[in-house]
């Protein structure tokens, strides 16, 4: 591998040929700002001869793709008010009409003599009439393509492009400045021919070149693979560098197992583990017993038993003399993880301290006391944890539950204490951004892909909205048995902007109209923290029947009597919030079901039967990963990516 240094491509984009400081600044709103954003500028799209038509072609209910110049244009008026702009288009074999109705200010922005790109379905109307759904400005008047005729093999590009850079300007910046480009781009060439030889792959300006001017199809898709080798590649190693600097550069904590705790609590469990959950515990141990920084991921279903796995790890970590720190993202989740751990080890002789923003002062005194002397070995807690002001001397291990709820900065700020602790984050799905770097090798992957004995999968059915009254019934019918359900909203309240049912009105309506012998409770994110906290609490213990919510519900309240989950406007959340909907029921020995009401819609029903049809958490992450993106791999934005 070659010794690459990076220089020349890094000069400001305002002094290529052809931009200047104004134009500099429109480019640089596009994330333009180098020349070397610039030359990685790629096109979009690519239109090659054999989907480009000649226009004396085009027959009335075709899709057409055609090129021509503009011959005249104009806007004319219609008896009703709507304005329509139309062109007349001419190539070699033809000319047709083109029209944008109710786009005037095109007359504004075309002009007689620019080579255009349409494409849109021809109809008839006072003769052929192609009615573009898109359109490109490929060159402008007097601006002569020798290829515009769309010869053999040649191909049409389309850059992203903006109204204050323009295709015509994208294209005129490249004609002008690629040769150069690509002639600098050659001194960073790192791969040896042998290895792009081996790899398939084309030298890194002969890639630029055909993305920017192909000579096929299949060159510019040849092009397109070497920029996504590079991308992968470049990632690896970044991933790799922050992998050794967290984890081998500087020793962690080399924990010990002296068995004082953790037989006596396998021995005690009224459970066996699963094979599951033993072959994950010693993925675990290795890595906590080998002088290096754990970093991995813990992912399984509702129900496969991360609580019990993580109650081990953090036994091994107070075996060795360290502290273990459980943080979720609820003080209701904290209150239940606290509850559960201390089932199991108070009869071993161990203490939970509990610590979240609901402590009276005393008893958060009391806490912040036993965790800063060390005296607390086991601690559970929320955000509090990371507040100013608490000390956990000798962390040894970091939990992290429910991964997804928490920002990037907060899932950090426990793993970067002075002890160097070891770090396990746990998620019933995985978001993009955690199994994209999980896929580059930053975390270690742990799955439990096996639920105990006796556990039933939660049924996922699928409804239009025209079958909500059937969807109402079979609620009733299981809040009869004594059940309790959840109908989810993605909206808290109205909006003028989207046509979608809220959880606000929708439940003044289900309270009055639907369930008006029920007990039918209200959540959203914009309660008061205290309202909130009442509401789950009175569902936890059974003084709700029916929670109309949105999707504060995600995480947060473990009701095994809960049997039913609606979601409306199922179409409108991802496939990892659905996911977490969806494990809120099924948390006790009764059938559950998932119900999704979804609107028509060929696109949306693909996702959600892909959805339905499996349980699968990890399954359903890489859907999402695949739908959705990464997410900002480097930085602090996590949401996913075009």
């Amino acid at each position: 591998m070659r010794r690459v240094t990076f220089f020349k491509l890094d000069r400001p984009v305002q002094f290529l040929k052809g931009v200047g400081p104004r134009r500099a600044e429109a480019l640089s709103r596009m994330g333009i700002v180098t020349a070397r954003d610039l030359l990685y500028h790629v096109p979009r799209r690519y239109d090659d001869a054999t989907t480009v038509q000649p226009i004396a072609s085009l027959d009335v209910g075709q899709d057409a793709t055609a090129v021509g110049r503009v011959r005249s244009k104009g806007v004319i008026p219609t008896r009703r008010g709507l304005r329509i702009f139309q062109a007349v288009l001419q190539d070699a074999s033809g000319m047709i009409t083109v029209a944008w109705p109710g786009q005037p200010w095109l007359d504004r922005k075309l002009r007689e003599g620019d080579l255009l790109l349409v494409q849109g379905p021809v109809r008839f109307f006072h003769g052929k009439q192609l009615q573009p759904r898109e359109f490109t400005v490929l060159a402008r008047a007097d601006d002569p393509d020798p290829s515009e005729e769309g010869g053999a093999g040649h191909v049409f590009v389309s850059y992203p492009a903006s109204e204050h850079v323009p295709q015509w300007v994208l294209r005129g910046l490249f004609e002008k400045n690629l040769d150069v480009l690509l002639r600098e781009v050659a001194d960073e060439e790192y791969l040896e021919p042998a290895d792009r030889e081996r790899l398939g792959l084309p030298a890194l300006p002969d890639a630029l070149r055909e993305l920017h001017r192909p000579t096929s199809l299949r060159a510019a898709r040849a092009g397109r693979r070497r920029l996504a080798f590079d991308e992968l590649f470049f990632l690896q190693l970044v991933q790799a560098r922050v992998r050794f600097q967290e984890t081998r550069a500087r020793p962690g904590i080399q924990h010990t197992r002296t068995n004082r705790w953790i037989k006596p609590l396998h021995d005690a469990l009224p459970f066996p583990l699963t094979g599951a959950q033993a072959r994950v515990l010693r993925e675990i141990y290795a890595d906590m017993t080998s002088p290096h920084r754990m970093n991995r991921m813990l992912q399984g279903d509702v129900g496969s038993g991360k609580t019990v796995v993580a109650l081990f790890a953090m036994l091994l970590a107070v075996e060795s003399g360290t502290q273990a720190v459980l943080m979720a993202p609820t003080e209701i989740l904290a209150e239940q993880h606290a509850r559960r751990l201390r089932e199991l080890v108070e009869p071993l002789g161990l203490e939970v301290v509990l610590l979240t923003g609901r402590l009276g002062t005393r008893e958060r005194e009391a806490a912040l006391g036993a965790i800063a002397s060390g005296e607390a070995s086991l601690i559970v807690g929320t955000h509090a944890l990371i507040q100013e002001g608490v000390q956990i001397p000798r962390a040894g291990l970091v939990v992290v539950d429910e991964q997804h709820r928490f920002g990037v900065r907060q899932r950090q700020a426990l793993s970067e204490l002075d002890s160097r602790p070891d770090t396990l984050i746990m998620s019933a799905t995985p978001i993009p951004r955690s199994l994209a770097l999980t896929l580059y090798g930053e975390l270690d992957l742990s799955v439990l892909d096996e639920l105990p004995p006796g556990r039933t999968p939660v049924r996922t059915l699928l409804r239009y909205p025209g079958r909500r009254d059937e969807v109402y019934a079979f609620v009733e019918e299981q809040l009869a048995q004594g059940r309790q359900a959840y109908v989810v909203y993605p909206l808290v309240g109205e909006s003028e902007k989207v046509d979608l049912r809220s959880a606000t009105e929708e439940h003044a309506r289900l309270r009055d109209e639907v369930f008006p012998h029920r007990r039918v409770g209200l959540l959203h994110g914009q309660m008061r923290g205290e309202e909130k906290d009442a509401v789950m609490r009175a569902f936890l213990a059974g003084e709700v029947d029916v929670l109309v919510a949105t999707t504060v519900i995600e995480v947060g309240i473990d009701v095994p009597n809960a049997t039913v989950m609606v979601v409306e406007h199922a179409e409108r959340f991802g496939l990892s919030q659905l996911h977490q909907l969806r494990g809120r029921v099924g948390r006790g020995a009764a059938e559950s079901f998932c119900i999704l009401v979804a609107e028509p819609g060929e696109a949306a029903r693909e996702r959600l039967l892909l959805f339905r049809d499996t349980t699968d958490g990890f399954e359903v992450a890489r859907h999402d990963l695949r739908i959705r993106g990464q997410g900002d791999l480097f930085g602090a934005q996590q949401h996913g990516r075009d």
